[in-house]
Protein backbone atom coordinates (compact mmCIF):
# COMPACT_ATOMS: atom_id res chain seq x y z
CA UNK A 1 0.00 0.00 0.00
CA UNK A 2 1.68 3.26 -1.12
CA UNK A 3 2.12 5.99 1.47
CA UNK A 4 1.30 9.66 0.81
CA UNK A 5 -1.06 8.84 -2.02
CA UNK A 6 -1.76 11.48 -4.63
CA UNK A 7 -5.36 12.67 -4.59
CA UNK A 8 -7.36 11.77 -7.68
CA UNK A 9 -10.68 13.62 -7.97
CA UNK A 10 -13.07 12.45 -10.69
CA UNK A 11 -16.10 14.42 -11.86
CA UNK A 12 -18.43 11.92 -13.51
CA UNK A 13 -21.50 12.52 -15.62
CA UNK A 14 -24.16 10.69 -17.57
CA UNK A 15 -21.66 9.11 -19.95
CA UNK A 16 -20.29 6.72 -17.35
CA UNK A 17 -23.75 5.45 -16.41
CA UNK A 18 -25.00 5.10 -19.99
CA UNK A 19 -22.68 2.12 -20.50
CA UNK A 20 -24.40 0.35 -17.63
CA UNK A 21 -27.71 0.44 -19.44
CA UNK A 22 -29.02 3.16 -17.17
CA UNK A 23 -31.04 5.54 -19.31
CA UNK A 24 -29.68 9.06 -19.08
CA UNK A 25 -31.17 12.42 -19.91
CA UNK A 26 -28.90 13.98 -22.49
CA UNK A 27 -27.77 11.15 -24.76
CA UNK A 28 -29.42 10.38 -28.07
CA UNK A 29 -32.61 8.52 -27.26
CA UNK A 30 -32.35 9.78 -23.68
CA UNK A 31 -35.06 10.88 -21.32
CA UNK A 32 -35.20 14.49 -22.54
CA UNK A 33 -36.58 13.14 -25.84
CA UNK A 34 -39.46 11.53 -23.94
CA UNK A 35 -40.10 14.06 -21.18
CA UNK A 36 -39.60 17.79 -20.87
CA UNK A 37 -37.20 19.18 -18.29
CA UNK A 38 -40.01 21.29 -16.86
CA UNK A 39 -42.26 18.28 -16.31
CA UNK A 40 -39.90 15.82 -14.60
CA UNK A 41 -36.78 17.66 -13.44
CA UNK A 42 -37.81 21.04 -12.10
CA UNK A 43 -39.16 22.16 -8.77
CA UNK A 44 -42.00 23.88 -10.68
CA UNK A 45 -42.88 20.50 -12.20
CA UNK A 46 -43.10 18.98 -8.72
CA UNK A 47 -45.58 21.55 -7.48
CA UNK A 48 -47.54 21.30 -10.73
CA UNK A 49 -47.80 17.50 -10.86
CA UNK A 50 -46.14 15.63 -7.97
CA UNK A 51 -47.72 12.32 -8.99
CA UNK A 52 -46.09 12.42 -12.42
CA UNK A 53 -42.72 13.20 -10.82
CA UNK A 54 -43.12 10.44 -8.22
CA UNK A 55 -43.98 7.89 -10.92
CA UNK A 56 -41.09 9.03 -13.12
CA UNK A 57 -38.48 8.54 -10.40
CA UNK A 58 -40.06 5.26 -9.32
CA UNK A 59 -39.50 4.01 -12.88
CA UNK A 60 -35.89 5.21 -12.83
CA UNK A 61 -35.32 3.47 -9.50
CA UNK A 62 -36.62 0.19 -10.92
CA UNK A 63 -34.30 0.59 -13.90
CA UNK A 64 -31.36 1.28 -11.58
CA UNK A 65 -31.99 -1.92 -9.62
CA UNK A 66 -31.18 -3.94 -12.73
CA UNK A 67 -28.24 -1.85 -13.95
CA UNK A 68 -24.71 -2.97 -13.13
CA UNK A 69 -21.48 -1.00 -12.66
CA UNK A 70 -19.28 -1.09 -15.75
CA UNK A 71 -15.50 -1.13 -16.06
CA UNK A 72 -15.34 2.66 -15.75
CA UNK A 73 -16.91 2.49 -12.29
CA UNK A 74 -14.86 -0.55 -11.29
CA UNK A 75 -11.48 0.83 -12.34
CA UNK A 76 -12.07 4.05 -10.40
CA UNK A 77 -12.76 1.91 -7.33
CA UNK A 78 -9.65 -0.22 -7.95
CA UNK A 79 -7.48 2.89 -8.22
CA UNK A 80 -8.02 3.47 -4.49
CA UNK A 81 -5.17 1.00 -3.99
CA UNK A 82 -2.79 3.56 -5.46
CA UNK A 83 -4.47 6.96 -5.09
CA UNK A 84 -6.70 8.84 -2.68
CA UNK A 85 -9.73 8.69 -4.97
CA UNK A 86 -12.68 11.02 -4.48
CA UNK A 87 -15.70 10.87 -6.77
CA UNK A 88 -17.92 13.86 -7.47
CA UNK A 89 -20.84 12.65 -9.54
CA UNK A 90 -23.61 14.48 -11.33
CA UNK A 91 -25.47 11.17 -11.54
CA UNK A 92 -28.29 10.14 -9.24
CA UNK A 93 -27.50 6.42 -9.40
CA UNK A 94 -25.46 4.40 -6.89
CA UNK A 95 -23.24 2.59 -9.41
CA UNK A 96 -20.01 4.07 -8.03
CA UNK A 97 -20.81 2.76 -4.57
CA UNK A 98 -21.81 -0.64 -5.91
CA UNK A 99 -18.50 -0.82 -7.78
CA UNK A 100 -16.65 -0.31 -4.50
CA UNK A 101 -15.77 3.39 -4.41
CA UNK A 102 -15.38 4.58 -0.82
CA UNK A 103 -15.84 8.34 -1.23
CA UNK A 104 -18.70 9.49 -3.47
CA UNK A 105 -20.24 12.95 -3.37
CA UNK A 106 -23.61 13.20 -5.13
CA UNK A 107 -24.18 16.70 -6.43
CA UNK A 108 -27.72 16.07 -7.62
CA UNK A 109 -29.03 13.67 -5.00
CA UNK A 110 -29.59 9.92 -5.02
CA UNK A 111 -32.46 7.85 -6.40
CA UNK A 112 -32.42 5.43 -3.48
CA UNK A 113 -33.18 8.19 -1.00
CA UNK A 114 -36.16 10.40 -0.18
CA UNK A 115 -36.72 13.44 2.02
CA UNK A 116 -39.54 15.68 3.23
CA UNK A 117 -40.71 18.28 0.73
CA UNK A 118 -39.66 21.16 2.98
CA UNK A 119 -36.63 19.67 4.73
CA UNK A 120 -33.30 18.86 3.04
CA UNK A 121 -31.80 17.40 6.21
CA UNK A 122 -34.09 14.46 7.02
CA UNK A 123 -32.93 12.11 4.30
CA UNK A 124 -34.06 8.48 4.44
CA UNK A 125 -32.96 5.42 2.49
CA UNK A 126 -35.73 3.77 0.48
CA UNK A 127 -33.65 1.36 -1.59
CA UNK A 128 -35.28 0.39 -4.88
CA UNK A 129 -38.88 0.37 -3.70
CA UNK A 130 -41.51 2.63 -5.18
CA UNK A 131 -42.23 5.81 -3.27
CA UNK A 132 -45.98 6.05 -2.79
CA UNK A 133 -47.60 9.22 -4.05
CA UNK A 134 -48.17 11.57 -1.11
CA UNK A 135 -46.26 9.18 1.19
CA UNK A 136 -45.41 10.62 4.60
CA UNK A 137 -42.65 9.95 7.10
CA UNK A 138 -43.17 9.20 10.78
CA UNK A 139 -43.48 12.93 11.49
CA UNK A 140 -46.32 13.31 9.01
CA UNK A 141 -44.19 15.15 6.45
CA UNK A 142 -44.83 14.46 2.75
CA UNK A 143 -41.86 12.77 1.07
CA UNK A 144 -40.30 13.50 -2.31
CA UNK A 145 -37.36 11.97 -4.20
CA UNK A 146 -34.02 13.19 -2.87
CA UNK A 147 -33.08 14.75 -6.19
CA UNK A 148 -31.78 18.27 -6.82
CA UNK A 149 -34.05 19.64 -9.55
CA UNK A 150 -33.64 22.63 -11.83
CA UNK A 151 -34.64 25.73 -9.92
CA UNK A 152 -33.14 24.43 -6.66
CA UNK A 153 -29.81 25.14 -4.99
CA UNK A 154 -27.06 22.49 -5.13
CA UNK A 155 -26.17 22.04 -1.43
CA UNK A 156 -22.99 19.99 -2.03
CA UNK A 157 -21.35 22.35 -4.54
CA UNK A 158 -19.15 24.05 -1.93
CA UNK A 159 -17.75 20.73 -0.70
CA UNK A 160 -17.25 19.65 -4.32
CA UNK A 161 -15.25 22.79 -5.06
CA UNK A 162 -13.08 22.12 -2.02
CA UNK A 163 -12.35 18.63 -3.28
CA UNK A 164 -11.40 19.90 -6.73
CA UNK A 165 -9.00 22.42 -5.19
CA UNK A 166 -7.35 19.57 -3.28
CA UNK A 167 -6.76 17.44 -6.38
CA UNK A 168 -3.30 16.42 -7.56
CA UNK A 169 -4.99 14.64 -10.46
CA UNK A 170 -8.41 15.58 -11.84
CA UNK A 171 -10.54 13.71 -14.34
CA UNK A 172 -13.76 14.69 -16.10
CA UNK A 173 -15.45 11.45 -17.17
CA UNK A 174 -18.60 11.31 -19.28
CA UNK A 175 -19.69 14.87 -18.51
CA UNK A 176 -20.63 17.36 -21.21
CA UNK A 177 -19.68 20.26 -18.90
CA UNK A 178 -22.86 22.13 -19.79
CA UNK A 179 -24.87 21.73 -16.56
CA UNK A 180 -24.07 24.40 -13.98
CA UNK A 181 -22.96 24.81 -11.31
CA UNK A 182 -21.22 21.43 -11.72
CA UNK A 183 -19.53 22.50 -14.97
CA UNK A 184 -17.96 25.45 -13.18
CA UNK A 185 -15.97 23.14 -10.89
CA UNK A 186 -13.18 22.99 -13.48
CA UNK A 187 -12.35 26.59 -12.54
CA UNK A 188 -11.41 25.43 -9.03
CA UNK A 189 -8.62 23.25 -10.38
CA UNK A 190 -5.12 24.19 -9.26
CA UNK A 191 -2.66 24.96 -12.04
CA UNK A 192 -0.27 22.27 -10.82
CA UNK A 193 -2.84 19.49 -11.08
CA UNK A 194 -2.85 16.97 -13.90
CA UNK A 195 -6.14 16.90 -15.76
CA UNK A 196 -7.82 14.26 -17.93
CA UNK A 197 -10.98 14.52 -20.01
CA UNK A 198 -12.60 11.24 -21.03
CA UNK A 199 -15.51 11.36 -23.47
CA UNK A 200 -16.25 9.96 -26.93
CA UNK A 201 -17.71 13.31 -27.99
CA UNK A 202 -16.01 16.68 -28.24
CA UNK A 203 -16.37 18.62 -25.00
CA UNK A 204 -15.81 22.36 -24.79
CA UNK A 205 -13.29 23.10 -22.06
CA UNK A 206 -12.98 26.67 -20.79
CA UNK A 207 -10.09 28.58 -22.33
CA UNK A 208 -6.86 28.40 -20.38
CA UNK A 209 -7.42 24.90 -18.98
CA UNK A 210 -5.24 22.08 -20.27
CA UNK A 211 -6.63 18.54 -20.30
CA UNK A 212 -5.19 15.31 -21.61
CA UNK A 213 -8.08 14.23 -23.80
CA UNK A 214 -8.97 10.55 -24.17
CA UNK A 215 -11.65 10.39 -26.85
CA UNK A 216 -13.40 7.18 -25.86
CA UNK A 217 -16.27 5.80 -23.80
CA UNK A 218 -15.79 5.81 -20.04
CA UNK A 219 -15.05 2.09 -19.60
CA UNK A 220 -12.19 2.19 -22.13
CA UNK A 221 -11.03 5.71 -21.38
CA UNK A 222 -10.67 5.13 -17.64
CA UNK A 223 -8.58 2.04 -18.42
CA UNK A 224 -6.25 4.21 -20.53
CA UNK A 225 -6.01 6.76 -17.73
CA UNK A 226 -5.18 4.01 -15.22
CA UNK A 227 -2.38 2.76 -17.47
CA UNK A 228 -0.92 6.26 -17.85
CA UNK A 229 -1.13 7.07 -14.15
CA UNK A 230 0.42 3.80 -12.97
CA UNK A 231 3.19 4.18 -15.52
CA UNK A 232 3.84 7.74 -14.35
CA UNK A 233 3.70 7.14 -10.59
CA UNK A 234 4.47 3.46 -10.06
CA UNK A 235 6.62 2.25 -12.96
Amino acid sequence: MPENKKRLVALTGAGISAESGFKTFRDSGGLWETYSVEDVASIQGWYRNPKLMTDFYNDLRTQLEHAQPNDGHKILAELEEYFDVRIITQNVDNLHERAGSSHVLHLHGLLTQARPVNNEEKIIDIGYRKLAYDEKNSDGETLRPHIVWFGEAVPMITEAARLVRSADIFAVIGSSLVVYPAAGLVHDLRGSAEAFLIDPAEVDVPRGLKFRVIRDVASKGVAVMRYELLKEYYA
